[in-house]
């Protein structure tokens, strides 16, 4: 690989960090009743990153942007450990061979990602908890968290393909 091209996955790949860290910490928190989580749209980005970036380079966005997060946010630092595993494994439902963001296999993704997430969260939240009862809560709030998430990558994915924004990421 050249090292222009390198260093644009580079780049590009800490943008994402950079912004997945923002629309998880700080961007449209709607709180979800009875679990003490929110609704954040920064899975959504990293769901974009994932169609975008080679896998290793999306997985690292992904980690960095939303274990950071947690870490900024009050007493999110506990659940840092996890996101940097659950985050960096949902990259892996994505593909960016397609040549599209929305491709079916993507869409699929989505609904994959959408159940892993809250289903890892779930067991790590039982864990940290010592109970199995810790499982559904945890799960229910991340349910709701995913489902936002995938909603808007899906509303934004066509709109994207549109302005043609994959071809102008990788072969700029």
């Amino acid at each position: 690989m050249l090292q222009r091209q390198k260093l644009h996955l580079l780049v590009t790949t800490a943008l994402f960090a950079a912004a997945i860290t923002v629309m998880t910490a700080y961007m449209l928190h709607i709180p979800i009743p009875g679990t003490g989580g929110y609704v954040h749209l920064g899975d959504a980005l990293i769901y974009l990153a994932a169609c975008l970036l080679p896998a290793p380079y999306a997985a690292a966005a992904a980690a960095m942007g939303a274990g950071l997060a947690d870490v900024l946010s009050p007493g999110g630092a506990v659940w840092a450990p996890a996101t940097l595993v659950i985050k960096s494994v949902l990259v892996l439902f994505f593909t960016s061979r397609s040549e599209r963001i929305l491709c079916p296999r993507n869409c699929a993704a989505v609904v994959a990602a959408g159940l892993f997430s809250p289903a890892a969260y779930g067991l790590y939240n039982c864990i940290i908890a010592g109970t199995m009862a810790a499982f559904a809560p945890q799960f229910l709030g991340t349910l709701v968290q995913g489902i936002g998430s995938g909603a808007l990558f899906l509303v934004i994915a066509p709109a994207l393909d549109g302005m043609k924004l994959k071809e102008r990421v990788i072969h700029n």
